[in-house]
């Protein structure tokens, strides 16, 4: 599916606000009210909108460490273990990736003892050859990605 200019501007519209009502876009993108809730729905059912979410600063919610983990697994275990990864509640990026390491994971954890407990239970899998954590000192931006310009 290819996104046109109207679907552009209501995509950055909600991008900076999710919480913008339908009519507030319509005023922001100049088209009809219909035009916008016709266009948000066929982009929620397309997938092109998986969802809406609230952005948390990890540090005033209680994720004091965050943490990049290279994963080097176990020919033909790579997905079965991601599955069992992705579902730790502290892990919030799981991907294929090339080079040096199969996978990479991103996490975060309270505290030491938090990310202890999670080095041991999780990363612990039979079938993780190796791993390679890596403790982040100090985030210059995480956001998800914008829309491409065009």
């Amino acid at each position: 599916m290819e996104l046109d200019d109207v679907d552009r501007r209501i995509l950055k519209v909600l991008e900076a606000d999710a919480r913008t009502s339908l009519r507030r876009i319509a005023e922001e993108v100049g088209v009809a009210l219909g035009t916008v809730s016709n266009r948000v729905r066929r982009m929620e059912g397309l997938g092109v909108i998986r969802g809406y979410t609230v952005l948390l600063n990890p540090d005033k919610s209680g994720w004091g460490l965050s943490v990049v983990i290279g994963l080097r697994i176990q020919k033909g275990r790579l997905m079965e273990i991601q599955k069992k990864i992705a579902k730790d509640h502290r892990v919030y990026g799981v991907y294929d990736v090339t080079g040096d390491y199969d996978s990479m994971v991103l996490a975060r954890a309270r505290d030491r003892g938090d990310l202890d407990d999670f080095s041991k239970s999780v990363m612990s899998i039979e079938g993780i050859e190796r791993s390679v954590t890596h403790l982040v000192l100090n985030t210059v931006k995480e956001m998800p990605p914008s829309l491409p310009e065009v």
